[in-house]
């Protein structure tokens, strides 16, 4: 993406002129990989308190272990009432190969790698927008920080110092309570439930989201 002039901060900005800063998100998105992008509604987003159980029941590995997952990140009903304040979002999904998105440890850094390419989605689009005037944009990516950036080293915000990559990490769109197979299915977009115990030959690919929500 070519480098833009800082915009000027505007204040209650047009729904037309929202509209079309959302759309060339989406279509940033894209040339930064993503295998599609599309502009959802803020409040449209499903969001579900039964997500962050999925966290605990059973005990996810990343459960409790970064400042961005369960129980530290956002509670769902605080993700539904921060929903409410902004107008769209930039949804946006990765396809992975069936391969690299099953837990096997023949594929781990290619897994770490598609994941980090998620963050990186999610926080240069977030970026954009900010420079824009919508400085009030947050994002949102897939899977642990911790897992992804941290895996052998303790969280340093748990320890009450300052996060090793503040401008990267954030918590997953799952960590706060999205609904991502709800939100993928109502795109219209394929997504399969891929645990633990599945089998690259009986998928066809894994999806990983970002969503930035933009006002």
């Amino acid at each position: 993406m070519e480098k833009k002039p800082i915009e000027e901060i505007e204040l209650n900005k047009g729904e037309d002129e929202l509209i079309a800063d959302i759309e060339q998100y989406c279509g940033h998105a894209i040339e930064l990989g993503a295998s599609d992008a599309r502009m959802v509604r803020a409040g449209d987003v499903p969001i579900d308190e039964r997500v962050a159980l999925k966290c605990r029941i059973p005990v996810c590995f990343g459960y409790g272990t970064c400042a961005n997952c369960p129980p530290h990140s956002l509670k769902p009903e605080e993700t539904r009432k921060i929903a409410l304040l902004y107008r769209y979002g930039v949804l946006m999904k990765l396809n992975v190969p069936p391969p690299v998105i099953v837990r096997d440890r023949e594929t781990i850094k290619e897994r770490v790698e598609a994941y980090k390419k998620v963050f990186d989605m999610v926080c240069r689009i977030e970026s954009e927008a900010f420079y824009d005037g919508h400085y009030l944009s947050v994002g949102f990516a897939a899977g642990s920080c911790k897992s992804t950036f941290c895996y052998n080293v303790a969280c340093t915000v748990l320890q009450g110092e300052k996060c090793r990559l503040a401008l990267r990490a954030r918590p997953s769109m799952e960590a706060v309570g999205i609904d991502c197979y709800r939100l993928a299915t109502e795109q219209g977009w394929e997504i399969l439930p891929i645990g633990s115990d599945a089998d690259a030959g009986c998928i066809s690919h894994g999806t990983l989201m970002g969503l930035v929500f933009v006002d």
